[in-house]
């Protein structure tokens, strides 16, 4: 589950609300003379407020957007790619599943016909979305990041420092903050645990390391990679010392467990800063941002694509473009958190200067675009997506105590096998 964000599963779309996903709107339709453009993603990417902008001064375009789940978008969207029909004109890829789609890039738009370069973007974000024969298939929408978000209050009331600087000095690396996770909770107020779940830990340990389930050339390597065991056996030992809130990342049990205070931190790449913020606005203040455990990584992150069965993709493409453009990824960063993947914004002293008054005014930008220059990026293979699922749910019959670890690792293993067998 090494995924971004859904924001809902419910279907939004711009102006109306719908239960069904389809690729032509049955809502916001275009007027007479207009041109519909359909985008569909899988999460809240911060777009609304520019969709009405665009449309302001492109008065022959009418935007439509679908949100649907994580996994229901990747799946529709090979379906739909493979059916030949049913893609929306703009699609949205995370970017655990961009390794499997850029197999398949014959199948979508080369940006580079449309003025896009390459260079505007993180090397590797670009390489990410650069097809064999060298077609740029998507623009970089943002990049994870990671750093830990922390509740002051809850802190406080454990006995732990709240300052930021002296929580990060707590857990230099994963073993100090389990360690701290049994200091805090000695002290903590009854009911609220360390952490959201196993899974997300995991997330952000594996985020941090060099190989992650996949090698070059393709090859899944999650039995023989020594990173994956590790980051597996210090989830399952944080779950197993009773630290876990056992919320299931993204369910309405998690979102309602950043109301109630049920846990006390968060893996936090940039995007989850808004998360939190939607799911419990009422906790203003009460948040801060720390440096993460190993001091960085990155989880999540995502690409605009435009597919070759779009009917307009001269239209999708300028929209894409527009919307991952420099100023518009700052302002994203700027009102919503998501941290731009365009490394020439590091520098800017309107991201970099950023503070979020949220989280105690904590300095995200200083600390995201950090976290950003120092990860190293993970090689990601087709398999990815499927992959780090089966993972969180061996993690997760642990934390249930469903399963032993051993007994869990091993069912992974055959589940990723069966998975990814040709």
């Amino acid at each position: 589950m090494r995924t971004r964000r859904p924001a809902t599963l419910t279907v939004l779309m711009l102006g109306c609300l719908a239960l069904v996903v389809t690729a032509v709107g049955a809502c916001g339709s275009a007027k007479p003379g207009q041109t519909q453009l359909v985008v569909e993603i899988f999460g809240d990417l911060g777009y609304h407020d520019l969709y009405t902008k665009y449309e302001q001064s492109h008065p022959g375009v009418k935007i439509v957007e679908h949100i649907v789940s994580y996994d229901d978008h990747h799946k529709n969207l090979q379906a739909h790619l493979l059916g030949r029909s049913g893609t929306g004109d703009i699609e949205a890829i995370d970017g655990g599943y961009i390794a499997q789609f850029k197999v398949m890039s014959d199948k979508f738009v080369d940006f580079r016909d449309y003025g896009a370069d390459p260079g505007q973007w993180l090397p590797w974000k670009s390489q990410q979305a650069t097809g064999a024969d060298g077609s740029l298939m998507g623009l970089g929408a943002d990049v994870g990041g990671l750093a830990m978000c922390y509740r002051r209050d809850l802190f406080a009331q454990a006995g732990l420092p709240t300052d930021r600087d002296q929580v990060a000095a707590l857990w230099p690396d994963w073993q100090s903050y389990i360690a701290t996770g049994k200091q805090f909770k000695a002290s903590a107020p009854d009911g609220v645990a360390w952490f959201d779940s196993g899974s997300n830990i995991f997330n952000a340990i594996i985020g941090q390391a060099p190989v992650g389930y996949t090698a070059s050339g393709n090859k899944v390597v999650v039995a023989e990679n020594p990173a994956v065991k590790k980051a597996f056996n210090l989830a399952v030992e944080a779950v197993q010392a009773g630290e876990s809130a056992k919320l299931a990342t993204f369910s309405q049990q998690w979102n309602a467990g950043f109301q109630r205070g049920s846990f006390a931190t968060v893996a936090c790449p940039a995007w989850m800063t808004d998360t939190i913020k939607q799911n419990a606005p009422q906790t203003s203040g009460k948040w801060d941002i720390a440096t993460i455990p190993g001091g960085s990584g990155n989880w999540g992150g995502s690409f605009l694509t435009v597919p070759k069965q779009s009917k307009h993709r001269k239209e999708a493409a300028k929209l894409a473009r527009f919307l991952t453009a420099p100023e518009q990824a700052s302002w994203i960063f700027r009102t919503q958190g998501h941290l731009p993947s365009q490394a020439a914004l590091y520098d800017d002293p309107a991201v970099l200067g950023n503070t979020n008054a949220f989280f105690n005014d904590a300095p995200t930008g200083r600390i995201f675009t950090a976290a950003a220059r120092t990860l190293r990026p993970q090689y990601q293979g087709p398999k990815d997506g499927d992959i780090g699922p089966l993972i969180g749910l061996g993690i997760t019959r642990v934390d249930k105590g469903k399963q032993q670890p051993d007994q869990a690792w091993h069912q992974v293993l055959k589940d990723i096998a069966n998975a990814t067998e040709p």
